[in-house]
């Protein structure tokens, strides 16, 4: 259900594999995207992408129900993707929603089609969201649009989302990993040593 690929020039590519429950995520795969990302150390730029017109529905209901939606593994995949020390694009197909904001929060740059829309219903659901993504989320676009999507459950075009902040450029379909490769083509030919003290730099923390 998680495919990954490291190429020659040093791109991890992990794309979310079930698009008939629009990429839904359950345990196996949360412990999947994990182990993933602690096998991409040495990478030098990574993209997180989906299968289909949806890029996760969040947590599988199912799973959710059984305890997947206060997990610590969200808050592992968040915190370890966050540490991967390489340049980290979300390449967002579709819909970004619920438990799955998290990983895209914990990278770089952020990209979108022109379809996706972006909510986490924590309200509405009766749950927290985990820690690192509301101080992310609010890093990114500040207090009172954080308190809009968080509090008040708005659901986002990838327009607003854009113009908030929360998406860095949007894009046709057919140009979505075009652009996310082009983004990461400077750090993969870049020294890895100078390419990860840049985005370093670039980093609050």
């Amino acid at each position: 259900m998680i495919v990954s690929s490291l190429d020659a020039r040093g791109l991890c590519t992990l794309r979310l594999n079930r698009p008939d429950k629009a990429n839904a995520l359950t345990p196996e795969m949360l412990e999947q995207l994990i182990a993933a990302v602690r096998d991409a150390a040495e990478a030098r730029a990574l993209i997180l992408t989906g299968t289909g017109k949806v890029f996760s529905a969040g947590a599988d209901l199912e799973a959710a129900r059984a305890g997947l939606a206060t997990s610590p593994l969200w808050e592992e995949l968040s915190g370890t993707l966050a540490a991967l020390p390489c340049l980290k694009i979300a390449a967002l197909n579709g819909t970004l929603a619920g438990g799955a904001n998290g990983m895209a929060l914990a990278c770089d740059i952020r990209i979108a089609v022109p379809t996706a829309k972006v909510f986490y219903p924590v309200m509405q659901l009766g749950y927290l969201p985990q820690p690192s993504d509301a101080a992310r989320m609010r890093a990114l676009i500040g207090p009172a649009r954080t308190k809009m999507v968080l509090v008040a459950g708005q659901k986002l075009s990838a327009q607003e989302a854009y113009d908030f902040g929360l998406i860095d450029r949007i894009v046709a379909p057919e140009d979505l990993m075009d652009l996310a490769e082009a983004l990461a083509a400077p750090s993969l030919a870049a020294d890895p040593t100078l390419a990860r003290a840049i985005l370093a730099g670039c980093n609050d923390d």
